[in-house]
């Protein structure tokens, strides 16, 4: 199964700390969002050195440089009262800078062990390691796999102490759409677990169902959408009717390139499950205006061959009318009643079988041949002619394997319908070719999914 689209948010937002002139200083930090700022708590740096160093760390304008001067600091004061304050300056810098993944990771890490709940760190770990997942195969499993275990962190974190509520529902708003997505990819494509894989993107879709429906139109939300519709229809039975919602919900709110591509797989399920393609644009419209189905929202199977083969029989006033492919399609498919009702007609009748040449027995006495459209197509035999007499060697050129031969009779003797066969007596080679009575199938055909 492969991804269609997907686009990763990934936003790092800047702060400034407040010095006040002349005086040594710093409002209490808030690295993730500016709105998660509002406490008027103050550190105050007692060393002038060690102001002067903290200062000219967070004053730097190139994250480049901030970094570097941020790492600095640490090194020479790797206890200080501001320590926090500096690796969260640190962790945005890295995380500004081109081609610092490790880096960030690394300094992600050990902000988080100075403040356990960080959510910006969090975040960050585990979307970067999910990006490295989407770089290295050969690791992809074991880094999914770490990427989903600080998700699951940063869906348990509590609001830490110096961060404002308000700033915490944003950044619990912007961070745990992303942390279930990762969860549900790494069911999917590290654990391979696809009922898993359906809980969680459900899981995911049920999250921003409830705090931001708008959520689910957009990545990683529309693109887990397309997901869980594709691994509905992959499940053991496949589940095609809520496969076919979500395929089309995602269709509905997908870039105008991809609504082909999601469309065919769509419109392929949803004729699979319901025979033929009408209704789909309903299923299509009702799927735009909710995540999910509403209750009682089915799709009608396609009529199973039972289905056609008993609504055959109810319909036909006289069974005996009925093409011999009819005949046969019924009696290997319709209930036990129905088929031993219409073998009822045909028992002990003689009649003429055409068909194409399967394998004639080496002493002469058993021909088997292929009637049907599906048994010739797949060159197997559904009728079995135990003859009379051998054949003469004649005879037996004359039905050489892959002929098609038009004047093999024989006497209905007994059926099975798994495997589906026909079994007649006393056959034998007519002398002279007769006209078979032999009329367009009505009811027998290869069932098409495409």
């Amino acid at each position: 199964m492969k991804k269609v689209f997907l686009a990763s948010l990934f936003a790092t937002a800047t702060t400034s700390a407040l010095l006040s002139a002349g005086v040594m200083t710093v409002a209490a930090p808030t690295a993730f969002a500016q709105a998660a700022q509002g406490s008027s708590d103050q550190i105050t740096i007692k060393d002038p050195a060690e102001f002067n160093a903290y200062q000219n760390a967070i004053t730097q304008t190139s994250p480049a440089a901030k970094a570097s001067a941020c790492e600095s600091f640490l090194q020479q004061y790797p206890q200080s009262i501001v320590k926090k304050t500096v690796l969260e300056q640190l962790v945005q810098a890295d995380a500004q800078i081109p081609n610092n993944t490790d880096k960030t990771i690394d300094a992600a890490q050990r902000l988080l062990q100075l403040e356990p709940n960080n959510l910006e760190s969090i975040y960050l770990i585990a979307l970067l390691k999910k990006q490295q997942a989407a770089a290295n195969p050969g690791q992809a499993a074991q880094l999914l796999d770490d990427a989903a275990a600080m998700a699951s962190k940063g869906l348990a974190a509590t609001k830490p102490a110096d961060v404002q509520q308000d700033g915490w529902d944003k950044q619990t708003a912007a961070t745990f759409p992303v942390f279930y997505s990762i969860l549900s990819n790494d069911q999917l494509y590290s654990k391979k677990d696809l009922k898993a894989a359906v809980d969680a993107f459900r899981t995911e879709l049920e999250w921003m169902a409830k705090n931001n429906p708008d959520l689910t139109k957009v990545p990683p939300g529309l693109n887990d959408t397309l997901l869980l519709g594709q691994t509905y229809t992959q499940l053991t039975p496949p589940d095609m009717i809520n496969g076919v919602w979500f395929l089309t919900r995602a269709e509905n709110f997908a870039p105008a390139n991809f609504k082909p591509q999601i469309d065919k797989q769509a419109r392929y399920w949803y004729k699979r499950y319901h025979g033929k393609e009408d209704s789909f644009e309903a299923v299509l419209a009702a799927s735009a205006n909710s995540v999910f189905p509403p209750d009682g929202f089915t799709i009608a199977p396609a009529p199973t061959p039972k289905d056609i083969a008993d609504g055959v029989v109810a319909s036909t006033p006289d069974l005996t009318t009925l093409a011999l492919q009819d005949k046969e399609y019924i009696l290997a498919n319709a209930s036990k009643d129905n088929a031993d009702k219409l073998w009822a007609t045909l028992k002990d009748q003689v009649a003429q079988i055409p068909g194409t040449i399967m394998s004639v027995s080496d002493d002469g006495t058993q021909v088997k041949i292929a009637v049907t459209d599906d048994a010739k197509a797949d060159k197997k035999p559904d009728f079995t002619i135990n003859l009379k007499k051998p054949l003469t060697a004649a005879e037996k050129t004359k039905l050489a394997v892959g002929t098609d031969e038009t004047n093999l009779i024989g006497t209905f003797d007994s059926y099975t319908q798994n495997p589906e066969e026909i079994i007649m007596r006393d056959g034998e080679l007519q002398g002279e070719k007769k006209t078979p009575a032999h009329k367009p199938s009505a009811a027998h055909h290869r069932s098409s999914s495409n």
